[in-house]
């Protein structure tokens, strides 16, 4: 079974290739690092960074130095984060990653881009009133595909063995905006609502898989205004399948439609740049419908489905997993992201557990998150856990 540890450039930089790789190799013990290629914004607490304890990362940031022939003339291009200065980070760890035998993976943010959907809000999810979610970009959009596209040739200049893809998807309303206010219930039917996208590309999408996407939202903004009027209306029970005689389900399924398409489009660039990519899908089964994941279809037309092992328990994530299979993915086309600090593990024993349940289902991929953001005891227990 292959193992990674995700970390962030900044990691790199601050630490030295020597501390950085050594941390890798001989305390975690892993055969390679999964970087941040293009990250949202944040604030992180990092407990052994020896520069800084918090640390801001800028929204929709890029951790490489992009090629500017490849952008000339575009309107979506990714912007070097300014905490990389003038250097160059993925050419450090493809470097470095190459002299120690170690595999280069880039963890890439796709569509939560605070940046780029700030910049251009016509890029940007517009919900059934035509409020853009400028914290995000359609997938439906051509400059946000053809930008997608762009960034997996990019990343291939690096000798990178595989795209982790995050975010390649739609996102639900609280997906994540500093200060986001909710003075009133909404309610989860409302809240669900508000999340879909109906900007003029994917009404368009819809239109020609035979929806009558303008019935559709017009539905969606009369159940919508009735829930935002009345608080009793906001908690009733719904059955969003039979919303507008059906043709809602239908939308949504056109919107999966959308982003399956992307990630195909996507797994085969990859590939065509001898790259594998992995479809992130961190909610879990039965969670993605909304945001246009449709878990079966994207099984077969990507390289893994990876998801986030964040659990208590061996057995529980054995649960996560088996709920995966029910959805038509088996544990030989996974990858699985762990957690080796307090919130979900109380020792190298609890996580050996659940590396020996990952290696027993046929898991072939492990990876730990994050390596910034642990205490350096966390990555002793990852090398102790791999050995046992």
């Amino acid at each position: 079974m292959e193992s990674s540890v995700l970390a962030f450039a900044t990691d790199l930089l601050d630490e030295g290739a020597d501390t950085f790789f050594g941390n890798l190799t001989e305390r975690a013990g892993v055969g390679g690092v999964t970087l941040a290629a293009v990250y949202h914004g944040a604030r992180d607490v990092f407990p052994h960074n020896p520069r800084r304890v918090i640390r801001y990362l800028e929204p929709g940031a890029a951790y490489f130095r992009p090629d500017p022939g490849r952008w000339a003339g575009r309107r979506l291009a990714p912007v070097p984060s300014s905490a990389i200065g003038e250097r160059d980070p993925f050419a450090e760890a493809a470097a470095e990653a190459g002299r120690r035998g170690l595999k280069l993976h880039a963890w890439t943010v796709f569509c939560h881009n605070d940046r780029l959907g700030f910049a251009h809000p016509d890029c940007a999810p517009a919900n059934a009133f035509g409020d853009r979610h400028l914290t995000e970009l359609c997938p439906a959009h051509p400059e946000v595909r053809e930008y997608a596209l762009t960034l997996v040739d990019e990343l291939a200049r690096y000798g990178v063995d595989a795209i982790r893809a995050e975010s390649l998807h739609f996102h639900g309303l609280r997906h994540g905006y500093h200060h986001e206010r909710y003075f009133e219930e909404l309610g989860p039917t409302a809240e669900a609502l508000l999340g879909v996208c109906f900007c003029p590309h994917c009404r368009a999408a819809a239109t020609r898989a035979g929806v009558p996407a303008e019935r559709v939202a017009e539905a969606v903004r009369t159940e919508l205004r009735r829930r935002l009027a009345d608080q009793e209306a906001a908690a009733e029970p719904a059955d969003l399948s039979a919303l507008a005689d059906g043709a809602f389900a239908a939308y949504v399924d056109a919107s999966a439609a959308t982003v399956t398409s992307l990630a195909a489009e996507l797994a085969e660039r990859a590939r065509h740049h001898g790259m594998r990519l992995s479809f992130m899908d961190g909610g879990g089964p039965g969670r993605g419908w909304l945001s246009g994941i449709d878990l079966p279809a994207l099984a077969r037309a990507t390289d893994r489905i990876e998801t986030l092992g964040y659990a208590g328990s061996a057995e529980a994530v054995r649960e996560k997993l088996a709920a995966f299979a029910l959805h038509g993915v088996r544990p030989e086309r996974m990858a699985v992201i762990l957690r080796p600090m307090a919130a979900d593990c109380d020792g190298p024993e609890n996580l050996a557990a659940k590396i020996a349940v990952l290696r027993g289902l046929g898991v072939p991929e492990v990876e730990f998150y994050h390596y910034g953001l642990m205490r350096l005891s966390s990555l002793d227990r990852i090398g102790t856990a791999l050995g046992s």
